[in-house]
């Protein structure tokens, strides 16, 4: 599962696992360590490698330190492509939601307000700013011929989501 930040890989990562019936890893809950601190590299490749070595498995996040490792043993890329005014407002609204509750999330990091004015940390510029990028991105990886052995599912909108949810409920 690939997309920008606030496209819903998440979400849809959780629930495609749960109807396959296979365990699911967000990317972010293990390259994220406390205070914000990457995952050294190879504790990182380590920890996909054997999670991806399991039979079936859902993996969301665009992290190109692991990517070689899920493609190799993926079958299927969903590459969540929502227009930019969807997507960001789902993410302003997720952002500022999280920082007025403080939620957790992962291993004791919690969104802050600073954030929003730091343009090196703030995930809304991040995802500004990046929408472009990663959609040339996950298109040249879609017919790159190294990635044959992978079939992209393109989600442009939330009947997308709702259609993909739908077959794979009804293909059980």
């Amino acid at each position: 599962m690939v997309g920008n930040s606030g496209s819903g890989k998440s979400t849809l990562a959780a629930g495609l696992a749960e109807l396959l019936g296979v365990p699911w890893l967000e990317l972010d809950s293990i390259f994220h360590m406390a205070g914000w601190t990457p995952r050294p590299a190879e504790e990182f490749r380590a920890d996909v490698d054997r999670f991806t070595a399991a039979v079936g498995w859902v993996v969301d996040g665009n992290y190109s330190a692991v990517r070689d490792l899920v493609w190799s043993r993926a079958d299927t890329v969903v590459w969540l492509d929502l227009p930019r005014r969807t997507m960001m407002r789902r993410l302003l609204g997720r952002t500022l939601r999280r920082m007025a509750t403080g939620a957790e999330l992962w291993n004791g990091n919690k969104e802050s307000f600073r954030f929003l004015l730091d343009k090196d940390e703030s995930i809304l510029w991040h995802a500004w700013t990046g929408h472009t990028r990663l959609r040339e991105l996950f298109r040249e990886a879609a017919a790159d011929p190294a990635n044959a052995h992978l079939t992209f599912v393109r989600i442009a909108s939330p009947a997308d989501v709702t259609r993909l949810s739908r077959s794979l409920a009804e293909g059980r």
